[in-house]
């Protein structure tokens, strides 16, 4: 489980190796608040290939907090609260702004996995060194 491509994305570690942490903080430590590193602590993969690199999974962000709020208003459905329109609107709000900064984080990693591939050699040398 932990060298899969959706472990990397879900628990925001590199790209190539898939061991090396992606953010400089927690998602929800506001005054750091999805600050990607600079590099890969672990195999030095440098995450930042062009300036402003990071922009385009605004587009990313935008269609998984779609998924969130879909999401939400199913369980509400599948659990049978009758809120009304209001209700369940307002509960997809609550939701999306609780999740909004893993949501931010989760879609700059996605993105990096577009772009950034996975080298299992690179991940076996950097897994080999961390164990002498």
């Amino acid at each position: 489980m932990k060298k899969t491509k959706l472990y990397s994305i879900l628990f925001l570690k590199c790209p190539q190796c898939r061991q090396g942490k992606f953010l400089e903080a927690h998602p929800y430590k506001l005054s750091n608040m999805n600050k990607v590193k600079e590099q890969c602590p672990k195999c030095k993969l440098k995450y930042h290939i062009e300036p402003s690199f990071y922009t385009g999974s605004m587009y990313v962000s935008y269609g998984v907090g779609i998924a969130v709020a879909v999401a939400a208003f199913v369980l509400t459905l599948i659990f049978g609260l009758d809120f009304g329109p209001t209700g369940i609107m307002l509960s997809i709000v609550f939701v999306l702004i609780i999740t909004m900064p893993y949501i931010g984080a989760v879609s700059k990693s996605i993105w990096a996995h577009f772009f950034l591939k996975y080298k299992p050699e690179i991940a076996k040398k950097v897994s080999n060194d961390s164990r002498t």
